[in-house]
């Protein structure tokens, strides 16, 4: 897998070229004719705004013509500022237009490919990072397409048709004012590389801040009751204070890099006009003829400053364009095959684990699975008990393919699971997990999560069945009440409940259960443990428990430790044997001590 891991006291490679913009055309082909029209009133504009001297010197000069073609001239005149007023009109909304839809397209294409990649891949790099460069970074290019780059577009045509009509007003001019453009250049390159560096390391910066908020927001009842709001906010406020240090040398160079660009230019227009100045009292041109290469001159100028401005910004979404791209081109090790195996249908819910290892990426030099064997047969009942890190949930994950071991195979029906498409398997399966998942919205579209086709009706079924239709009935609004961002308005044991609704909503043949009832109350805990019970009576589940009280009446229960099978059997025969289950009953049973 790519690594698209960020430290935030270590800068990533910076973007070396311009040419990264590239990676925006294939967003942007779809759209070639609404590109076409707007370069089109791009050319126009320039095209208008280019005559305007011509019109301009016509009317000084014709001063003393005749009445009807000084009007004839001012007609003129307005009719093509008319022209320039509907072209640039024209062009600020198809600019603006493509550049909203083009960055549309690539916030959907990021998020389709991040919200597809294995847990592996959000171990090397933050949540709040994603999201960084999904609004960040989009937020510049839109900056960039929507503005920037036809604003330097039209610049260039008014610099090279500036440049060509000062020409044909005055040739020694013009050559003087060629003379100025190395003088000018040399800063723009020289600074335009420290711009790109510096507008780079802003935007690493500002996506570690937004990491760094959004980890302590998103556990922020754990910061609150550890009293940790100062070291948050002192970490916020440090990488922000970062943030901010890197932006201000950016906007400082970027500053400096304007003042001496103008200073250069507009200097030089001012000698430049005290020499057409001194040609006009000496006859070699009139007073039009100065006045529109002046302002040609002043155009030159301007495009020259405003593409100095516009430099930087371009250099930044390079930036932004490398960092996005680098999100769509990360490869994941966890993919589908080619030609994907059909699953048997119906799915009968056999599992098989043969001689399967795995270790973590995270963590490989530890082994969280070491050579598990296991056959599951359909409908069977299956708890795997153990010390917390025996490798219980780790089951689970594989079997959700959500890693691939490093040996071995697990196969669902006969079918290895490599050889499925993932969407297939995992139609065939609901989980209940640890920590139960509640999305920013009703109670009702959170149970509806399981399976978004039921209707009303199966929602309230599949929450009666997990005891949570009483205590949906009080909220405010009932089912149809916000439960707030992560269930913040429920309790752990109601958002279990949610969790466990969703799940027999799903009505799937194989149910995985990790830890389902260990939020729940000793009542709620019975009600529940009924309806897993008879949820499990004709499909094959899988029981991940530490409170052995729950898994008693289990078909077989599979004890883990350090990654390894230790024991299989029924409560009693396990008892009977001694060993590890033994132990932990005893705990449990025996001395009331509930295990971690």
């Amino acid at each position: 897998m790519a690594d698209t891991s960020v430290r935030a006291d270590e800068p990533r490679a910076k973007s070396k070229r311009i040419g990264a913009l590239s990676g925006l055309w294939p967003f942007i082909r779809p759209y070639r004719a609404l590109l076409a029209l707007a370069g089109l009133a791009l050319v126009l504009t320039a095209g208008v705004s280019l005559v305007l001297p011509l019109a301009v010197r016509r009317v000084v000069d014709g001063f003393g013509a005749a009445p009807e073609l000084l009007d004839s001239y001012f007609g003129s005149a307005i009719g093509i500022a008319a022209l320039l007023a509907v072209g640039t009109g024209a062009r600020y909304y198809l600019v603006t237009r493509l550049g909203e839809r083009i960055v549309a397209d690539i916030r959907k294409a990021v998020f389709d490919r991040v919200i597809g990649m294995s847990p592996a891949f959000y171990e090397n790099i933050l949540t709040g990072e994603v999201l960084s460069r999904i609004t960040t970074d989009t937020t510049l290019i839109l900056s960039v397409i929507g503005s920037s780059v036809s604003v330097a577009l039209r610049n260039v045509l008014i610099f090279i048709g500036g440049l060509v009509l000062m020409l044909l007003t005055s040739v020694k001019l013009a050559l003087l004012v060629l003379l100025l453009v190395p003088v000018v250049v040399v800063p723009i390159v020289v600074l335009g590389r420290r711009l790109r560096a510096l507008g780079r390391e802003n935007q690493d910066w500002i996506a570690a801040s937004s990491g760094s908020a959004s980890e302590s927001l998103g556990a922020v009842q754990t910061v609150q009751a550890f009293t940790h709001e100062a070291p948050s906010r002192r970490k916020f406020g440090d990488v922000t204070e970062l943030a901010f240090g890197s932006a201000r040398k950016r906007i400082g160079t970027r500053a400096v890099m304007t003042v001496i660009v103008i200073f250069l230019v507009f200097s030089g227009v001012v000698g430049i006009l005290w020499i057409g100045a001194r040609d006009m009292q000496a006859g070699a041109m009139s007073v039009g003829e100065l006045l529109q290469f002046v302002i040609y001159a002043i155009m030159v100028a301007g495009s020259v400053g405003a593409l100095s401005e516009i430099w930087g910004e371009l250099q930044r979404a390079a930036g932004a364009t490398e960092r996005l791209v680098e999100l769509l081109q990360a490869e994941d090790d966890i993919y589908d095959p080619a030609s994907p195996v059909a699953l048997p249908n119906p799915v009968r819910g056999a599992i098989r684990f043969e001689d399967v290892s795995f270790h973590y990426p995270s963590r490989p030099n530890q082994a969280a699975l070491n050579g598990i064997s296991l056959n599951i047969a359909p409908g069977e009942t299956v708890a795997l008990v153990g010390p917390s890190g025996a490798g219980k949930s780790t089951i689970l994950q594989l079997l959700m393919r959500f890693y691939d071991p490093q040996s071995g195979h697990v196969t669902l029906d006969g079918v290895s699971l490599t050889d499925l498409n993932r969407v297939a398997f995992r139609g065939a399966m609901a989980l209940v997990p640890q920590d139960p998942v509640i999305f920013a919205d009703t109670a009702r579209e959170n149970i509806r999560f399981g399976r978004p086709e039921a209707s009303d009706a199966e929602v309230e079924a599949a929450a009666k069945a997990a005891a949570a239709h009483d205590f949906l009935t009080k909220l405010p609004d009932g089912y149809d009440s916000q439960v707030g961002e992560r269930g913040v308005m429920l309790s752990g044991g109601q958002k279990q409940r949610i969790a466990i609704a969703r799940a027999i909503l799903r009505d799937a043949p194989v149910l995985l259960l990790d830890e389902a009832t260990s939020a729940l109350d000793a009542e709620s805990e019975r009600a529940v443990q009924g309806a897993v019970d008879q949820l499990s009576a004709d499909r094959t589940t899988l029981v991940v428990a530490h409170r052995l009280a729950t898994v008693k009446r289990a078909d077989r229960i599979v004890v883990f430790d350090e990654g390894r099978i230790v024991a299989q059997g029924s409560h009693d025969e396990l008892v009977a044997q001694g060993g590890l289950y033994a132990r932990l009953a005893r705990l449990q049973f025996t001395e009331g001590v509930a295990a971690e």
